[in-house]
């Protein structure tokens, strides 16, 4: 089989991704998918339920990873990725906030300045609440806000207005010249009407009756093949066995964890760990070296569930880089759907978004069923530890009588970035130049939060899907 263009990974970047390079009739696209369609009314109704986050034990639209979150002591969690049509875009909670202008002219890359992704922030979107410069009127995503907030979500907002904070009635309205204040205000959602609406729904599907998109499902790649250092092909295994796909142009769109350890084992990554690993190295480059993601502190309350709305609808973000979360409903009651439990409470997060940790993604194995070795290290930094516990103490303030514990919980916000990051000619911690290509590899691509240079200030799945918009005119 082979096309001109061949993406891995239709999630959030992959399916904006696809849908561009497809629009022209001369380029064949295929798109390979581990998991799923939601062809299947099981799958569908687990991406479509805006409601819920399909992550728990019974779901079929997830994949896990084992990751220490701490090292004294060693605390350990899972990550759940979307193995999916529509990747973790499918079964988030609709948090559709973008980075701060401040995070795209920090990277300092060309092509990715505040002024060069805004219009690709545009055009992604069709914001139902806001028009003006900032916001898109006709793109595929539909972005709302709750409007009137009851039950704890009220409760958390009538207390931070209590204690002074502004309200922030746009969280995506921020410009280099009039940066956001700290506050609290509703969250940009990608959720309408109870249906979570993500890229693979509002991109790739209505693309999937054009005559040269492919996209094959339950088909997972195992190796990129490279000779004389370009990428040629990717080996996959697919329904009917292993099939070698190739193509003129390969674009990783797998995820932070799934683009990484197929590069590993592809032999492009730090050739101490591969060689260790039993794989020939082709690149040696910083591949999982130094990622990133959200630290948080959870902290239970015995507020009263809000049903029938998102797991989140307002933050409160603070002048220490702060953002505050109140969830509402509890951990089991957003995964299964179910209210019943009566240990199952609402909780606050504290994360902190701009972090000073760093973490790693490692291979151990040459073998594409073992997964790599990830740590997450959020205690390497005694001053993001420090923000977290003043932001715990905050929270606690905020909810006064109805915090149930002092004591708070080490998790994570599910944000993992950085694993192939993006950087100047010069930069040596970078993987991809700034036009997303592997170096040293020829028609190899990564698109999507692997490469991100740094975390961004709120949480990354908007900049996700403008990454993949703004990245199809590089691979074009």
């Amino acid at each position: 089989m082979h096309c001109d263009v061949l993406i891995v990974g239709a999630g959030s970047a992959g399916s904006v991704l696809a849908e561009r390079l497809s629009a022209d009739s001369s380029c064949g696209v295929t798109v390979i998918e581990a998991g799923p369609a939601p062809s299947d009314p099981s799958v569908l109704t687990q991406i479509t339920d805006g409601l819920r986050l399909p992550i728990g034990a019974a779901s079929s639209v997830v994949r896990r990873y084992p990751t220490t979150l701490t090292d004294d002591p060693e605390r350990h969690a899972q990550i759940m990725r979307g193995s999916v049509v529509g990747g973790s875009g499918a079964v988030n909670g609709g948090y559709f906030c973008r980075g701060l202008p401040s995070d795209f002219d920090g990277w300092g890359l060309a092509g990715w300045a505040w002024s060069d992704v805004l219009p690709h922030f545009l055009a992604i979107e069709t914001d139902l609440d806001f028009g003006g410069p900032l916001h898109g009127r006709d793109g595929p995503i539909q972005v709302q806000r709750v409007t009137e907030f009851d039950g704890c979500t009220a409760t958390f907002v009538n207390a931070a207005e209590a204690a002074g904070y502004r309200q922030v009635d746009d969280l995506n309205g921020s410009a280099p010249d009039a940066p956001l204040p700290s506050g609290v205000g509703p969250v940009p959602l990608n959720i309408n009407g109870g249906t979570r609406v993500g890229p693979g729904g509002a991109f790739l599907k209505p693309a999937m009756g054009r005559a040269g998109l492919t996209v094959l499902t339950d088909t997972r790649a195992t190796r990129i093949r490279i000779v004389d250092g370009r990428a040629v092909s990717v080996q996959c295994v697919g329904p009917d066995g292993p099939v070698d796909v190739t193509a003129d142009r390969i674009v990783l769109s797998a995820g932070a964890i799934g683009s990484a350890h197929l590069l590993m084992l592809s032999g492009i990554g730090p050739h101490r760990i591969l060689s260790a690993a039993g794989v020939p190295v082709v690149a040696d480059l910083p591949v999982g070296a130094a990622t990133a993601d959200h630290p948080e502190w959870v902290l239970p309350v015995d507020w009263t569930e809000t049903h029938g709305l998102p797991p989140l609808e307002a933050v409160l973000t603070t002048d220490d880089g702060l953002e505050i979360r109140p969830y509402t409903a509890g951990f089991g009651a957003m995964v299964s759907g179910r209210r019943d439990d009566p240990a199952d409470h609402p909780h606050i997060g504290v994360a902190l978004m701009q972090p000073r940790s760093r973490g790693r993604v490692r291979l151990v194995s040459a073998d594409p069923d073992v997964v790599p070795v990830i740590e997450h290290r959020y205690d390497s930094e005694p001053a993001d530890v420090a923000a977290l516990r003043a932001g715990a103490e905050l929270a606690r303030e905020l909810a006064g009588a109805h915090a149930q514990s002092e004591k708070t919980s080490w998790s994570t916000s599910q944000h993992l970035c950085g694993t192939a990051r993006m950087g100047r000619e010069d930069d040596t911690t970078a993987v991809v130049d700034a036009r997303c290509r592997v170096r040293g590899i020829d028609a190899l691509w990564v698109v999507d939060g692997s490469v991100l240079p740094r975390i961004t200030s709120r949480g990354p799945h908007a900049t996700t899907v403008m990454l993949g918009h703004r990245a199809a005119e590089f691979v074009r």
